[in-house]
């Protein structure tokens, strides 16, 4: 079966949901510079809230009433604010230089606007 061919989950047809699964794979290739001692401390901290964003969009979508919904995309935006944080807390420690960080801050930002935007539907 090709992939035009084969069914597909509702969230994998939002574009904010494919805009969370592209930072969480840019977090994780940053996260894997951070110093050894940051693996179970920043590393750690920011994969999960990135790849939590993702996460919580694909799961608030499936089957979910609209109040419900709304709560998983609260979710999203909280996490993504932790990420933010995290690329401070990076930045400030010398990890990640203020090129990456403004690049990742704008698209964080984006993001943000985005998730915001698609979760006053369910108002």
């Amino acid at each position: 079966m090709k992939k035009t061919d084969r069914m597909s989950f509702k969230f994998e047809k939002l574009n904010i949901w494919k805009k969370a699964m592209e930072l969480g794979e840019d977090v994780d290739a940053i996260a894997d510079t951070f110093p050894k001692k940051e693996l179970f401390n920043l590393s750690s901290q920011i994969r999960r809230a990135a790849d939590s964003i993702a996460l919580n969009i694909s799961e608030g979508s499936i089957l979910q009433s609209d109040p419900e919904q709304k709560k998983f995309l609260g979710y999203s935006i909280r996490s993504l604010a932790e990420v933010v944080t995290c690329l401070y807390k990076a930045k400030n420690r010398n990890y990640i230089n203020q090129d990456y960080f403004d690049e990742k801050y704008d698209f964080c930002y984006h993001l943000m606007n985005m998730l915001i935007a698609y979760r006053r539907r369910f108002l």
